[in-house]
Formats: C-alpha cells, sequence, structure tokens
C-alpha cells in the first residue's frame, strides 16, 4: 500500500510542475500594462533605409544590414558584427522578442550570437561573440560551438556581470551563468524565435524551436529569481565566427516595456512628433509607389524569388562528389591495370609459342607457323630446353592471375552498388533530417573504405601466389622482348596507386578536424 502512496504522490508531483510551467510561461502578461518601444525595435519590410541606415539602430563590424533583416556576422572565418540601440532605455522593465536565423554548410557551427542589455555599448569587434568583453549587464548567449568538448552544443545560457569579469570561453561560461538549456537552434526550417522577458527582477527567457510556423509554440527555457539589472541601458545584438562558419541573420528585435497597473509612464511630449509622424507616412507612400513602379516597369523580373541556394552544394552533395570521384580514380587505375594485364598476357602466349617452337625443333617436327598479327617469333638461345612442368607451371600461374582479375571486379561492381544505393537514399531522403542523413553517408563510405581494403588484399594475394612460384617468375623475367616488366614491379606500382586513393581520404579527414577554431 504505502510504494503505491509514494507512486501517486510522485505522479501528483510532476503533474503540478507541467500545470505550474505551462500557465506561467509568461508570469508579466498578467495584470501588467504593455506598451511597444518603436525607438527600440526593428522589423521588416524596409527594415534598413536607401542609405543602410536603420533607424534608432547603428551597427558597425561585419554586419549588414538590408531591408528585410540584418546579417551580424556571415558565413566567413573569423568575422564580428554588432547592432546597438542609440538611446538606453527609459523603462526598468521589459519584454524582447528576436526572431533569427542560424545556417551553415556543416554539422558543427561556430561561434554563436548573443543578445545584451549593457550600460555601456560594446565594441564592434570584442572577443565576447563580438561584443566587448567584463560588460556591466546582461547577456544571453546562443553558443553553436563547443569549446569544453563536453558535447553539450548549442546552448543557451544567461550570464550577468558586474563589469569586472572576464567570459571563461574554455568551459563556454559554465562557471559563469546563471541558468541555460541545450537547443538546438542551427539549421531550423523556421525562423527561431527567443523571448526574453524581465520584470519584478524576475528573468524569463522562452524558446521557439523553429520545427513549426506557429508564432506561438514557445517553450520554458530559463527563470531566475533576484536578478538585478542596471538601470537605462543599452539593447544589443552581436555574433561571431571563428575557424567555421554560420549565417547569423535578425528578422525581428521587437521591445515592450511592461509597466504594473496604475503606474503607467507617460510617453516624454516631442515639439514635432506630428510632423515626424506625417514625414514618415509621406515615406512609406513614396516606397510603396516606387515599388508598384518597377513592377510595372520589370513584369518578367523576379529577382527577389530566385533561389540562391542552388549555387551552392549541399552537405550531401559534397559527400557523393568526392565518393564520386574517388570511385573515377579507381576506375581509372583498373582500366591500367587490366591494360597491363592483358600486356603479360600477350607477352605470355608469344612466350609460350616460342617454347613451342623450341621442342618442335629439339623433337625434329615442323615448326608451328607465327600468330597472326602476333610479333616476330625467335629461337631460344644457347639450345636449352624447356620441360613439359615448366609450361604447366607457367599455364597455373596464368590462371591464378585472372581469378585474382576477376576477384578484383566483382569488388569493383560491388562498390558501383553501393554507390547507387547512396544516390537512391539521398534523393528520398526528407531536407528536414540533416544529421541522421549525414550520419548515414558516413556509415556508408566506411564500408566503400572496407571495400577497397578487400581490393588491396586481393591484389596483395596475387603477388603471394606469384611470389610462390619462383620458376614460372623466373621464365616471364626471362622475356624474349626487350620491354618486358616484372611482376612484382608491376603489383608495387598497382599497390601504390590505390594507396594514393585512401591517402586522400585520411587527409579529407584530417583537414575537417584542423578546421576547428581554438581560442
Amino acid at each position: 500500500m504505502l510504494p503505491t502512496f509514494f507512486k501517486f504522490l510522485a505522479i501528483f508531483c510532476i503533474f503540478a510542475k507541467q500545470t505550474y510551467a505551462t500557465t506561467n510561461l509568461s508570469p508579466g502578461a498578467v495584470g501588467v500594462h504593455r506598451r511597444f518601444e518603436y525607438k527600440y525595435s526593428f522589423k521588416p519590410p524596409y527594415l534598413a533605409q536607401k542609405d543602410g541606415t536603420v533607424p534608432f539602430w547603428e551597427y558597425g563590424g561585419n554586419a549588414i544590414a538590408s531591408s528585410e533583416s540584418v546579417r551580424v556576422a556571415p558565413s566567413l572565418r573569423s568575422q564580428k558584427g554588432a547592432i546597438w540601440t542609440k538611446t538606453p532605455t527609459n523603462f526598468d522593465w521589459w519584454d524582447v522578442e528576436i526572431v533569427f536565423r542560424v545556417t551553415g554548410r556543416g554539422r558543427i557551427g561556430a561561434d554563436g550570437l548573443a543578445f545584451w542589455y549593457t550600460t555601456e555599448k560594446g565594441d564592434y569587434n570584442g572577443p565576447v561573440f563580438g561584443s566587448s568583453d567584463r560588460w556591466n549587464g546582461l547577456g544571453i548567449i546562443f553558443d553553436s560551438f563547443d569549446n569544453d568538448n563536453k558535447h553539450n552544443n548549442p546552448y543557451i545560457s544567461a550570464v550577468v556581470n558586474d563589469g569586472t569579469k572576464q567570459y571563461d570561453h574554455t568551459n563556454d561560461g559554465t562557471t559563469q551563468m546563471l541558468s541555460g538549456c541545450l537547443r538546438d537552434f542551427r539549421n531550423k526550417p523556421f525562423p527561431t524565435r527567443a523571448r526574453i522577458e524581465y520584470y519584478n527582477n524576475v528573468l524569463t527567457v522562452l524558446i521557439h524551436n523553429g520545427m513549426t510556423n506557429n508564432n506561438d509554440d514557445y517553450e520554458l527555457c530559463m527563470r531566475s529569481d533576484g536578478v538585478n539589472l542596471p538601470k537605462n541601458g543599452y539593447f544589443g545584438l552581436s555574433a561571431a565566427t571563428g575557424g567555421l562558419a554560420d549565417d547569423h541573420d535578425v528578422f525581428h528585435f521587437l521591445t515592450t516595456s511592461l509597466h504594473a497597473a496604475g503606474q503607467v509612464q507617460e510617453p516624454q511630449k516631442v515639439d514635432n512628433q506630428e510632423k515626424l509622424t506625417a514625414e514618415y507616412n509621406e515615406y512609406q507612400d513614396k516606397l510603396e509607389k516606387q515599388k508598384l513602379e518597377y513592377k510595372k516597369d520589370h513584369p518578367n523580373e523576379h529577382k527577389d524569388e530566385e533561389d540562391w541556394e542552388e549555387f551552392y552544394e549541399s552537405e550531401n552533395q559534397r559527400e557523393l562528389r568526392q565518393i564520386w570521384q574517388g570511385q573515377s580514380q579507381i576506375a581509372e587505375h583498373l582500366r591500367e591495370l587490366s591494360r597491363k594485364v592483358d600486356e603479360i598476357i600477350g607477352r605470355q602466349e608469344n612466350t609460350l609459342t616460342l617454347v613451342s617452337r623450341g621442342l618442335a625443333a629439339n623433337a625434329g617436327q615442323a615448326l608451328p607457323p607465327p600468330a597472326a598479327g602476333g610479333v616476330p617469333q625467335q629461337q631460344l638461345s644457347g639450345g636449352g630446353v624447356v620441360s613439359r612442368s615448366d609450361v604447366d607451371l607457367l599455364l597455373t600461374n596464368q590462371n591464378v592471375l585472372l581469378s585474382s582479375i576477376r576477384e578484383i571486379r566483382q569488388l569493383v561492381g560491388d562498390i558501383n552498388v553501393r554507390t547507387d544505393n547512396i544516390q537512391t537514399n539521398q534523393k528520398h531522403a526528407p531536407t528536414a533530417q540533416i544529421q541522421s542523413t549525414g550520419y548515414d553517408v558516413q556509415t556508408l563510405i566506411a564500408e566503400m573504405r572496407d571495400g577497397m581494403n578487400q581490393v588491396k588484399q586481393g591484389i596483395s594475394h596475387v603477388g603471394q601466389k606469384l611470389q610462390s612460384a619462383p620458376q614460372a617468375g623466373a621464365q616471364v623475367a626471362n622475356c624474349p622482348t626487350g620491354s618486358c616488366v616484372g611482376v612484382t614491379l608491376f603489383l608495387s606500382v598497382t599497390v601504390v596507386q590505390l594507396l594514393l586513393v585512401f591517402i586522400y581520404n585520411i587527409f579529407k579527414n584530417r583537414s575537417e578536424a584542423q578546421a576547428k577554431k581554438f581560442y
């Protein structure tokens, strides 16, 4: 009876915890007056003006502003950028919603994106995700690179600094953060959303994982009580890349001030507010007219709808291209191997003809005529006698060589079948399952490498069988022609050519491993 009671109590606690988390995702939404602050926000369309400036904001470093988004840091190595509000806040509590995308070609990204609320604007080329270190205020860090090698990235963490602490890059700030959560925000089908709320010294961070187009599909990431942030701070966003690179695009930055019921702060009166509003409306109407005129003058142009992704190869396409190049090199080497084997077989046939003519001459029989299209026949010098056992040994050696060549061709056929399976799987694989597809490709590549090892072992087996017949090797070495190539030299050259393919794969893996960034 007692264990049943404990089970019931545990289920009740879990249910109560889930109910509390569900009904309290936004504690500031109940009994609080909310007011949108346009001077601390930006959103499309026409996010940036014609001169490249963003109203009420300033940006620098490698940041790029367009009409639809702000690319804080592009997908190039060692890039840093940031965007900050021009004026500090005049309210104590706030709610910020950020809509962004972090996309990259690789399975691992770097370095990450950061949200700032500080007393001073940070540097545009600072060491902490594109901003200054030893800040005074709050930093919400979206870290996509695993510096401490604990396999816990991408990670979202909140770090409060009083202006004296240096950010711990080595441990990804785990020794300094208030709280955090493990969320993968890279390469999502829909933009990722983060909602950061600070009300009554309670910091709440909600995350939309970007897997659905429902804008309200938030889940709780962290909540910390007793957070004391300085007043009248600046909002900012920064990003940085290292040895690996991602595109860090921000589409919306919407700020809402929070006020207790009955204590709504009156906005500061501006003498020319009506004039500014009229100018803004006039500017919007002018832009709309120019847009309509452009569409009328260029009806066939769809430059904005052009898919720029087709100019770049995806990760799966790159893997398939490398497999195809390796297979082409293998096929070329096998063609060369087949040509040389045919040459050896032709020389062996000429040698057998000379041996037959020598045996016939010793027996007093008529000499057989030379083969059509063959090389001129020569008699054996020195009057030596070749026994029948030597001829049988030479024929046995030739049959072993042909059998090994058939095994090599069969292995190459298996490699072709596996490559066709990879291409078929890539065509039918869903586009959203990026990580699992990459792992399947790596498994298939490993299987192909095992097949290549079997090819190498087959060729080595041929060499061992040839070396086990020294008399036959002597007969082939004493070729009557002047340009005869030894079997050992031929097999050595073939093995070296096949090893070049494996060295290429090893070099590629080491290059990817060395591409990681270290602080």
